[in-house]
């Protein structure tokens, strides 16, 4: 796997950041930034520290799928590290065979630093190869649709 990085500075509190990422007061909003990953993309589960959530979304064969992952830790406002371990496929949990192994074990840490009212957000993930070019491209509008949805 490889380590990638995308970060954006945001004009607002990191407790506001931190919220509006993950949806904490409002789910919609985790939905709103995560749509440019998938338009149905959201969440089940919840953000405790050890918890499974999924992260799912319709695929283009209108099936349900998506990630299935543990929440390793959760320090509010703060740090958020996710660690995905299987995958999701209609009701079906697959976490093990070839396809989940490439990445099985991959994790996705949000990081926030509150500086002066501003917000550093720095998302560190572990990508497969092949995933690179989608992640390099897709992140970074993720993350500008954030800093919008914040800011306005």
């Amino acid at each position: 796997m490889i380590k990638k990085t995308y970060s954006v500075q945001i004009k607002a509190p990191a407790a506001k950041v931190y919220s509006t990422m993950l949806g904490i007061d409002n789910k919609k909003t985790y939905e709103q930034w995560t749509a440019e990953f998938n338009p149905t993309s959201t969440f089940e589960g919840n953000w405790n520290k050890d918890s499974k959530m999924y992260f799912v979304g319709t695929g283009e064969d209108g099936k349900r799928g998506g990630m299935i992952s543990m929440i390793v830790e959760h320090i509010p406002a703060n740090f958020v590290s996710i660690k995905h371990i299987g995958m999701l496929m209609g009701d079906d949990e697959i976490t093990g065979g070839p396809d989940v192994e490439k990445w099985a074990g991959g994790c996705e840490n949000y990081t926030y630093k509150e500086n002066n009212g501003h917000t550093h957000l720095s998302v560190d993930i572990d990508v497969i190869e092949e995933y690179e070019d989608y992640f390099d491209g897709t992140y970074p509008k993720a993350l500008a649709k954030l800093k919008e949805i914040i800011e306005q």
